[in-house]
């Protein structure tokens, strides 16, 4: 920089005075040479031109120099008023931000500038970026916790210390935005989520095996945990458990299970009977959020399990609840339950066990058009049996819908097609050499035939024509030197023929698309319909277990290993449906892995840079939220960040004292 002089008229002696103005010298990027002004000086009375060139030297030692005491030394030289017009002007230039300078204070507010800023002059070859770990699913996830009081409740018990209460959050975060085993959740700790560093607990502690034993602990408090989130949700969201939705569902364990006493041959739900089960029941209210939970044997069936869920659930609901409306599946709802409900206190409702053949509709009651979740028409009228259905009284609606209608229908057209097939083939090989005709082995075969298709073979008949013939059976006979064959002659009742046909007066799709419901209220047809339809809250309830937060299959050899796995999923779901829960509030019905992988966009980010001083610059944090994270930040009021920054500043040889000292000389023998 250099000064640079014009001829102007002083107001302060009304005569032409030098004017002075501080010029920099750059190239542009066409390389062409090009000035700037930094300062305008002003007149500088009784300033000769020799002092000027020092005090531009001054400037430019003190700018360009990255030795401060050679600049020392220079200073001290020169005279008093060259020093005062040298600070000066440097001043000007750091507060009027013409220059980058790394030891440049923040200037005073008030002063047309932002207060706070932390200035430093870097290298940028030295910037770079590690420790990117995903954060917002584990954030989200954690204030969730907070909002159930999870973390309060596990403080106040006995013998949980701290450590042992972020352990235990820790895990539910995992198995909530990264379900796995113990031993891929702790690679996904250790190398892929900032979760510890949000709940406190010590990365490097983790471990299978603490993972193991933190699910075990928490399954100690199974029932504590989920008195305390059912009573904590009914007041977080003021739900009234005025409907409980009951359900059982059962998942399959990987490997044999010789020892076991829960895990059962039985029906599994997946098809898989090579493979030996565990049944979970559960009760949840309206909303989604459970509040009842039961780890049974295998091989128990739907009905007989309703009467321990009746006992738990008097103790767990509210006093303004006592009168609940239990909604329950068709494979439950025996006549001996229904009795045990209306018993307990509880009404219910119900799809009916049977079709009613012979029924006529309530004097004085219109059918009703309803709309389901897909804006389709149903239609509902309330209805009584002309003929007795149990002890119990009951009333009955009758649910016609379109679409189940022609769904059941294509059904009915594609078992059709099949059992005809399957006839054909039959009936095709009576008249081939050599093809099955044995009147028993035909029997066997239809008989397998119409175990397939069960709602089909009902419509048809089926005649056989048999003839006796006289056939010649051979015989060996084992000795000890040689085989000699005897002939001996047998009847037998061979099938020639088959014709089949429909049934008289029989309609196939007649009753299609039509179903009943039973309950103990004489409501209105709208407000059945709408506590029915609530049951598809447990099986969006089952499917989130199952499929997003890993339930199945279970490959613990254990059972309380198995169980506590289980309850750990429970854990999960509650921090899962209470977020959905209020993100459907807002109009946002994301699935909850949609949810998991918008959150995950979101990092926590290690920045380091050398400045000038050769200190190591290290800032923590978290990368900005997207729209789609920000939209769901702000739907739920949680806060988007743990922390705004974190920072470090440490000197170079410390820094790489420290990182030599973490990667230890293998040796390579």
């Amino acid at each position: 920089m250099y000064f640079k002089v014009s001829i102007r008229t002083n107001p302060a002696t009304g005569n032409p005075d030098g004017y002075y103005r501080l010029i920099e010298s750059y190239r542009n990027a066409d390389g062409r040479v090009c000035h700037r002004t930094l300062l305008n000086v002003g007149f500088m009375d009784g300033i000769k031109a020799e002092e000027l060139n020092r005090i531009q030297k001054l400037l430019n030692y003190r700018y360009m120099s990255d030795d401060r005491d050679m600049f020392r030394l220079e200073y001290e030289k020169e005279a008093p008023h060259i020093r005062k017009w040298s600070d000066e002007l440097y001043a000007r230039l750091v507060n009027e931000r013409k220059i980058d300078v790394a030891d440049a204070k923040p200037p005073p507010p008030g002063n047309g500038s932002t207060s706070g800023r932390d200035w430093q002059t870097i290298d940028m070859n030295s910037l770079r970026h590690r420790d990117v770990r995903e954060a917002g699913d584990a954030w989200l996830c954690y204030q969730a916790i907070e909002q159930l009081g999870i973390k309060q409740f596990l403080e106040n018990q006995v013998g949980w210390s701290a450590d042992d209460v972020r352990l235990g959050i820790t895990h539910i975060i995992s198995r909530a935005a990264y379900p796995a085993s113990e031993l891929r959740t702790g690679r996904w700790i250790r190398e892929n989520s900032d979760v510890c560093e949000i709940t406190g607990f010590p990365v490097d502690k983790i471990t299978k095996d603490r993972l193991y034993d933190i699910s075990l602990r928490l399954y100690s408090l199974k029932e504590k945990l989920e008195n305390h989130l059912s009573c904590r949700t009914n007041e977080l969201f003021d739900i009234q458990d005025k409907i409980a939705i009951f359900d059982l569902t059962n998942t399959y364990f990987e490997g044999v299970k010789r020892d076991s006493k829960l895990a059962h041959f039985g029906r599994s739900k997946e098809k898989r009977s090579d493979a030996k089960l565990v049944v979970l029941a559960l009760v949840i209210n309206h909303c989604g959020f459970i509040k009842y939970s039961a780890i049974l044997e295998g091989n128990v069936s739907d009905p007989s399990t309703l009467e321990a869920m009746i006992k738990e659930l008097r103790g767990k609901t509210s006093e303004t609840a006592k009168k609940a409306l239990i909604v329950i599946d068709a494979g439950i709802a025996t006549e001996d339950n229904l009795a045990k409900i209306r018993a307990a206190g509880y009404d219910y409702l119900c799809v009916s066990r049977s079709r009613l053949k012979d029924y006529e509709p309530v004097a004085g009651s219109d059918p009703v058009t309803v709309e389901d979740n897909r804006k389709r028409k149903i239609e509902l009228q309330k209805v009584i049996p002309t003929k007795p259905v149990g002890t119990d009284v009951a009333y009955y609606m009758k649910v016609e819908s379109q679409a189940k209608q022609k769904k059941e229908m294509s059904m009915n057209e594609r078992f059709r097609d099949g059992f005809l097939k399957g006839l054909a083939v039959i009936s095709g090989s009576l008249s081939k050499k050599g093809g099955i005709k044995n009147e028993d082995k035909v029997h066997e075969r239809v008989g397998r035939l119409k175990q397939k298709y069960p709602s089909i073979h009902k419509y048809y008949q089926i005649d056989y024509s048999v003839e006796e013939q006289q056939v010649i059976e051979k015989k060996k006979k084992n000795q000890k030197k040689n085989q000699k064959q005897t002939q001996t002659t047998a009847t037998r009742r061979i099938v020639t023929s088959m014709i089949w046909k429909l049934k008289p007066d029989t309609e196939m799709d007649a009753r299609c698309g039509i179903y009943f419901l039973r309950t103990s209220l004489d409501n209105e047809n709208q407000v059945l319909w709408d506590a029915y339809n609530t049951i598809r809250e447990v099986e969006q309830t089952f499917s989130i277990l199952k499929s997003e937060l890993d339930m199945r299959p279970i490959f613990h050899k254990k059972d309380e290993s198995a169980m506590a796995h289980l309850h750990l999923a429970l854990l999960a779901y509650w921090v899962v449906n209470t977020i959905r829960f209020q993100l459907k509030k807002k109009g946002i019905h994301f699935q909850w892995n949609e949810i998991a992988r918008i959150m995950s966009t979101q990092k926590a980010i290690t920045t380091l840079a050398q400045n000038k001083s050769d200190e190591i610059i290290i800032i923590r944090r978290w990368s900005d939220p997207s729209e789609n994270v920000k939209m769901i930040y702000q739907a739920l009021k949680y806060k988007s960040a743990p922390f705004k920054k974190k920072k470090y500043v440490v000197h170079k040889s410390t820094f790489e004292n420290f990182e030599n000292s973490r990667f230890q000389p293998i040796d390579s023998g």
